[in-house]
């Protein structure tokens, strides 16, 4: 009977005890520390219930923040902020286009940036293009002969999985076969070049920050943190629409529908 009753106790229904007669010291006792008043109160904790909220709240949306453009323009160079921003979701692109393509073409070759003695050149400026036939593309460097070894080093690093054969001053470059490494090569290239530009948007986002974070006096702290919120979720925008074109890139080369 006393087995019985303790679930009960524990779920705050109170039990009548039984007669001291019918039961053994020992149950006397265990009776007292159950049912006295004086008896520690016993405090129930519902684990489970905040599991649950957490999982409400990751499923629930997060709070939106809502730019305030007149009020930001206030306090900071707003369209400085989101030219720098853009300009990195557009060379993201840009690159997109021109070093990822399944069958990499002349005109993709011919913008390579080649960095010669800290100056930044694009590759037809310093070559001759042309291509022997569609699979071999031709690059000769008699101009520039000094250049070939930035050229060499330019084209292994730009993602294209080229493989250029040197012949004196002319570089052979035979364009690879569209095959399931290569999509998966130029897959991973893009979600590199995603990262970088992406990386390059959170450093525009951080050092807005730090500078609002020294205006806090002059303008106010309630400001500058709201401030702060909004240059976050603007950046956050700009990594969204990266996001969208990283994903079409990558079903692009992957060949998914």
């Amino acid at each position: 009977m006393l087995r019985k009753s303790l679930p009960l106790i524990i779920f705050g229904v109170r039990t009548v005890p039984l007669p001291a007669k019918a039961l053994t010291t020992a149950q006397q006792a265990h009776q007292k520390l159950i049912v006295s008043p004086a008896a520690t109160p016993l405090v129930l904790m519902r684990g489970y219930a905040k599991g649950k909220d957490k999982k409400k709240a990751k499923k629930g949306q997060p709070n939106k923040i809502e730019i305030n453009e007149q009020q930001l323009r206030e306090i900071i160079n707003l369209d400085q902020l989101n030219t720098q921003m853009e300009k990195s979701v557009q060379q993201m692109k840009d690159d997109f286009i021109k070093h990822l393509s399944l069958r990499s073409t002349s005109g993709a070759i011919d913008s390579l940036r080649i960095k010669v003695d800290g100056n930044v050149h694009e590759l037809q400026e310093l070559a001759q293009i042309s291509r022997k036939n569609p699979k071999t593309i031709i690059i000769n460097m008699i101009a520039f002969p000094q250049t070939i070894p930035d050229v060499l080093r330019a084209i292994e690093k730009s993602g294209m999985n080229l493989n250029p054969q040197q012949d004196g001053t002319t570089l052979f470059i035979p364009i690879p076969k569209v095959t399931k490494e290569h999509r998966e090569h130029l897959s991973k290239n893009a979600k590199a070049l995603y990262i970088k530009y992406r990386d390059a948007i959170r450093q525009v986002q951080n050092d807005q920050i730090r500078k609002l974070k020294k205006q806090a006096d002059d303008i106010g702290k309630d400001d500058a943190f709201m401030a702060q919120n909004q240059v976050t979720a603007i950046a956050d925008k700009y990594i969204a629409e990266a996001d969208k074109l990283l994903a079409t890139k990558q079903r692009e080369l992957l060949g998914e529908h």
